[in-house]
């Protein structure tokens, strides 16, 4: 099963970035919106792993202490558009730590680098330039206290994803 872990958001978020996604649509922007529900922020992706008990295991073995997150602008790279986040050391921190164990524990994750952002669309095109998107985003706190392990399968009408588990 495809797996990873996320950080998952209260509905004031959501819709805030739903609201962000209207805004780019009413700006023009074309592309594949990610859908309300899968609205997430990947802080480890693992991919094919058939034992998510042991993920989890080493997710409770890694200390967590809630914190805060803030929003900071949009971007685009490649074919994608998402939220920035503001540099914050105990997510950098956070996401060290787990990542360090899942490689001591041998399970495999995809190593790029962390770059914490919310994925709002892919596949992006600007009939009116990027610079005919002049939106303001909210400086919205984002409040962390817990991280989740999803499963994610492909379905009908795009990726659907299941959470397996959380460490508060």
């Amino acid at each position: 099963m495809r797996l990873f872990i996320a950080l998952e958001f209260e509905k004031d978020i959501i819709n805030t970035l739903t609201g962000l996604q209207e805004e780019l649509k009413d700006c023009g922007v074309r592309g594949r919106f990610t859908p309300q529900e899968n609205l997430h922020m990947t802080l480890a992706f693992i991919g094919e792993y058939r034992n998510p008990e042991e993920i989890l295991d080493i997710m409770h073995h890694v200390a967590f202490e809630p914190f805060v997150l803030k929003l900071d602008g949009l971007q685009h790279f490649r074919d994608m558009f998402f939220a920035r986040i503001t540099d914050n050391p105990a997510l950098t921190a956070y996401v060290k730590r787990l990542r360090r164990n899942l490689a001591e524990w041998g399970i495999p994750y995809d190593r790029k680098k962390f770059s914490p952002h919310i994925t709002l669309m892919r596949k992006v095109s600007f009939p009116k330039g990027v610079d005919g998107v002049p939106i303001i985003v909210p400086q919205k706190e984002i409040s962390v206290e817990r991280i989740s392990l999803f499963r994610s399968e492909r379905g009908k009408h795009g990726m659907i994803y299941t959470e397996l588990g959380t460490v508060e």
